[in-house]
């Protein structure tokens, strides 16, 4: 690992990290001019310098886990258990220096990025006792001298593209159960978060993992190093596929995979409701949506988007909102640890969500506060740090707004929430089922029957009640169905499915051909005297 020092402005912050790829167990430059890793707290704090890769680093790296997977299949699950285990000290023993990482190049506070690393520990935890389980079944045959087993196979080598806003736990969802079910892994992270990714590979190297069983290639999004992802499904350097990202994106990785017959793994967008009901405990609503809202700036897969509030309540919950944004600390979480939330993490995000203000206001829907970037005129007593040199939004809320708009139904990452005023039950539920995107929910309410058909009946992969739509623990199943994703999960024992395919054994040793369906005697029965019940 090699460092420089970073700007003079910025030495507080930290060093440079000088990265690489990691291709067959060897860190290499790549093919093309290396990028740098800048800082969304401040664009003068340079986290890293890292090359660019071309399609001949991916073909590298795809015949690197090729060869790799000859081997790493055969490895007994429990002993590539044992290589997480190993990976897992190494997170735990550098949480903090891994959470400042993350903040510098993602934005977040210093508590959420802890709260991510000790989220990859856990995952690291699980799957590492996973490969003491990865069962099949034994299976009674419907003939003699037969016995019928299942069992998991690894599928291969596996593409995992992933995105910025959880650079250590997103990887570590995918790649974690990928490696433990005997696959091999090509990953591209996000080009905003390389040195989180360069330091999961460190990581990597400190356990010993065997070369070329992970492989990381860096570079930029779709029309650049995305290009040759997409066509390397095309060449079958890949037996599956996993991308975390927008639903844009995600549906071409999709559509090429379909055309390869690879089985794809797809996280996608999200535009996540939350029901309030008059018998809701408000404060506790309140803090769900504030943290669903606004936490990581609003730029979480699973933020909460629209709040659906029933009429009787709106006046005091909306009072309740508004007094509660007028006291969240923002501004620089480098300087300023306790801010509540920081940037937005690029310029392209920041953009997208500038446009959203000219959406809503042709929607018809009413701003009741933010609208603008904060700067050094228009701050105030809630902003703290320099901000000159990031992208710092005020908080947005909508009011008024209908299942009619677009605000309403197209994902928007950033500080925005809308709230959306309902008569009824039914009506609440029907707005929750409004989008097309079914990721995460949550209603607050004591009234059992509207729990338990809010969850029958709500299009969604998580349901939370009377809690917020963000914090899925991770031994449960998360992913989302229509265009939050094509009905695969990640987390728990449920990720393995993703990275296996079941074969099935028929053992027979009745020495002869025995042929099910058609030599098996269903009406075989003894014969007995009938018993006269028309006689009773």
């Amino acid at each position: 690992m090699y460092l420089k020092p970073n700007h003079p402005a910025m030495a507080h912050a930290g060093k440079t990290i000088i990265g690489f790829n990691w291709i067959g167990g060897k860190e290499l430059e790549g093919d093309l001019p290396s990028f740098d890793s800048k800082s969304p707290v401040d664009s003068r704090d340079t986290v890293g310098i890292f090359p660019e890769c071309g399609e001949r680093d991916l073909e590298k790296a795809a015949k690197a886990a090729a060869d790799a997977f000859k081997t790493w299949k055969e490895v007994p699950a429990p002993v590539r258990g044992a290589h997480i285990g190993r990976i897992c000290k190494t997170l735990e023993k550098n949480k903090e220096k891994l959470a400042m990482i993350i903040t510098r190049e993602t934005g977040k506070p210093p508590r959420e990025a802890l709260g991510e690393v000790q989220e990859a520990i856990d995952l690291c935890e699980f799957y590492q006792s996973e490969g003491r389980r990865l069962h099949g079944q034994t299976i009674p045959s419907e003939l003699p001298s037969r016995v019928l087993h299942t069992y998991r196979r690894p599928v291969g080598v596996c593409g995992v593209v992933t995105p910025s806003v959880f650079p250590l736990v997103v990887p570590i969802l995918n790649i974690l159960p990928a490696i433990l079910c005997g696959n091999t892994v090509v990953w591209k992270p996000s080009s905003h978060t390389p040195c989180v990714a360069y330091l999961i590979g460190r990581a990597m190297m400190d356990a010993g993992l065997p070369h070329g069983v992970v492989n990381i290639v860096n570079g930029k999004g779709h029309s650049a190093f995305g290009k040759h992802l997409l066509a390397g499904i095309d060449k079958q350097l890949f037996q599956m596929f996993s991308f975390t990202g927008s639903t844009a994106v995600g549906r071409h990785f999709g559509e090429r995979c379909g055309k390869n017959l690879i089985t794809p793994h797809l996280e996608l967008g999200a535009k996540n409701p939350v029901v309030i009901m008059p018998d809701a405990d408000l404060d506790q609503a309140l803090a769900g949506a504030l943290f669903g809202a606004f936490a990581t700036a609003g730029q979480r897969c699973t933020s909460v988007a629209n709040l659906i509030v029933h009429r009787e309540v709106m006046g005091i919950f909306k009072e309740k909102l508004l007094a509660a944004i007028e006291k969240l600390p923002i501004g620089n979480p480098v300087t300023h640890p306790e801010v509540f939330y920081g940037p937005m993490i690029s310029s392209r995000a920041t953009h997208a969500f500038e446009e959203h203000w000219e959406t809503g206001r042709q929607d018809g829907a009413t701003l009741l506060t933010g609208g603008a970037r904060w700067t050094a005129d228009n701050r105030d007593m809630r902003v703290l740090g320099e901000i000159a040199k990031g992208a710092y939004m005020q908080p947005c809320v909508w009011d008024s707004v209908t299942p009619g708009m677009e605000i309403f139904q197209h994902e928007i990452l950033g500080p925005t929430v809308n709230l959306c005023s309902v008569e009824s039950f039914e009506q609440a539920l029907e707005y929750a089922n409004g989008t097309p995107y079914g990721l995460c929910s949550a209603i607050y309410t004591q009234n059992r029957h509207w729990i338990e058909q809010f969850t029958r009946e709500i299009h969604a992969g998580l349901t939370s009640i009377n809690n917020s739509t963000v914090g899925s623990e991770v031994h449960v199943p998360f992913g989302g169905l229509g265009w939050s994703g094509n009905g695969t999960r990640e987390g728990g024992a449920w990720a393995l499915d993703v990275f296996t395919h079941w074969q099935a054994v028929n053992d027979d040793t009745s020495a002869r051909l025995q042929l099910a369906q058609i030599e098996t005697d269903y009406s075989k029965r003894a014969d007995y005297e009938s018993t006269k019940w028309d006689t009773l």
